[in-house]
């Protein structure tokens, strides 16, 4: 079966790095993205991949010109070649949306700070786990040799380099003396990313704003949803210690959010949750409580849908500019997952009708907008 391949665009990124001086370098840019959304792992074409059976053709189909053997290595030239297309797009821009832009690479450092935080716990040596460390641009490094060399979780949270992702880690470390877990220390990281990425907004007018506000304000409730349903009904943790990683300034309120840790059952919590944050209605979620069964993985999926459709309509109706850069990062973010998500289910001898199940956007769901 021979698929068009999805994601090697080496070329593309050097395109966009040769042409940074033309006279419309904003217009050239979007330009560009919109031939490169062409060729996206979306629709018919993520069918396909998803009915590959082989780890080896998989990766051959993505990466036609690499020899890469193993799923770690598929992953890693997959997030490196993301990490240096965004990395390129600030150069396009100026004021507010450059920053929320080089923000938005922080993401990658939460991601290596994760890895180095369990690295810490566990007291693991480097060689454990430096595979599964991104390769950032020097502005968005951490010092990794000071950090593996960390003493105990305080001494580690003293040297990360952002001052708003040390603020919530510290929350982490008071409740980590008590609850030894390393979760609170990776939603410390994601809550204070996220607060950042809401803050990074504030200053954008006009389309902009309209477009890609919505985008982070969902990108943050699913984190706050999740904080919910996996650390209160999958981990067992007290609604008061989870209330510390909140993030506000979103679709959902604190007083939903507390009405959320508050109740007995996860169907009544997400009956709690704002219909603005789906496209679809919940009926099967009890809002006067009860035992109703209800799939976490589902309800993040319905969340993501939305987050996809936002980003898909940033990038389609804005004119030219910061939103439709957003927009774009949104859709390959998705694509990544996917394309991750697949090559863990060809691993793992998944059905391939299995795995498309759990493609976002998901498939057989009925959404309210178009």
């Amino acid at each position: 079966m021979r698929v068009q391949t999805a994601i090697d665009d080496s070329k593309f990124v050097q395109a966009i790095s040769q042409n940074r001086q033309t006279e419309n370098d904003l217009d050239y840019l979007v330009a560009r993205l919109h031939g490169r959304r062409s060729r996206m792992a979306e629709a018919e074409r993520l069918d396909n991949l998803c009915r590959i059976r082989n780890l080896h053709e998989f990766f051959r189909t993505i990466f036609p010109e690499s020899d890469i053997k193993e799923v770690v290595g598929f992953q890693r030239q997959l997030i490196d070649q993301m990490v240096d297309e965004f990395s390129r797009f600030c150069s396009h821009l100026s004021g507010p949306g450059t920053d929320l832009l080089d923000w938005m690479l922080v993401r990658f450092q939460v991601e290596n700070l994760k890895v180095l935080i369990r690295a810490c716990l566990t007291k693991a040596p480097l060689e454990e786990f430096k595979e599964y460390l991104i390769s950032l641009p020097v502005k968005f490094t951490v010092n990794i040799q000071e950090l593996t060399k960390a003493e105990s979780p305080a001494d580690f949270v003293h040297l990360v380099p952002i001052r708003l992702l040390q603020e919530d880690l510290e929350k982490a470390l008071e409740i980590y003396n008590k609850y030894p877990r390393s979760f609170f220390f990776e939603a410390a990281l994601d809550c204070g990313y996220l607060k950042g990425l809401i803050e990074k907004t504030v200053h954008l007018s006009g389309e902009d704003c309209a477009f890609v506000r919505p985008m982070v304000f969902q990108e943050a409730d699913i984190f706050n949803i999740m904080l919910v349903a996996r650390g209160k009904f999958y981990y067992g943790l007290a609604p008061d210690i989870l209330r510390q990683f909140y993030v506000p300034g979103t679709q959902i309120s604190r007083t939903q959010f507390h009405s959320m840790l508050d109740e007995a059952y996860l169907s009544s919590s997400m009956g709690r949750i704002p219909h603005c944050v789906f496209d679809t209605d919940l009926p099967q979620f009890n809002r006067e409580g009860g035992s109703i069964d209800v799939d976490a993985s589902v309800l993040e999926g319905l969340a993501w849908n939305r987050f996809y459709r936002l980003a898909n309509l940033a990038f389609r109706q804005s004119h030219m500019g910061l939103a439709a850069i957003v927009g774009y990062t949104g859709l390959r973010r998705v694509e990544l997952a996917n394309l991750i998500r697949i090559s863990e289910g060809i691993r793992m001898d998944i059905p391939a009708e299995t795995i498309r199940a759990h493609m976002i956007p998901r498939i057989g769901l009925e959404v309210k907008h178009v």
